[in-house]
């Protein structure tokens, strides 16, 4: 399968929030790895680490872990300004 990377050359867009998110949390890459562990996603350091710097692909369902584990909408993953505008979405 070949995976395109985006405009500007990472594999994801969320992993800059995801990385600010956790910084925020006060929270370190494997300590993120452990809680996204017990909320059912195996991951470890590396992966998060990999996703951060836009060299891995987030697929979609786990966008909804890190959702769940920082408390914020998929949305916020994705874009900060998409979640601006989620109440048009219907």
């Amino acid at each position: 399968m070949k995976l395109y990377k985006y405009t500007n050359g990472k594999c994801n867009i969320s992993g800059s929030i995801i990385r600010d998110l956790r910084e925020r949390a006060d929270l370190s890459q494997e300590q993120l790895a452990a809680r996204l562990q017990l909320a059912g996603l195996s991951l470890n350091q590396k992966a998060v680490s990999r996703i951060e710097t836009g060299d891995r692909v987030v697929p979609d369902f786990e966008l909804i872990y890190f959702s769940e584990v920082f408390g914020v909408p998929v949305c916020k993953l994705l874009n900060k300004e998409l979640c601006k505008n989620s109440a048009h979405i219907t």
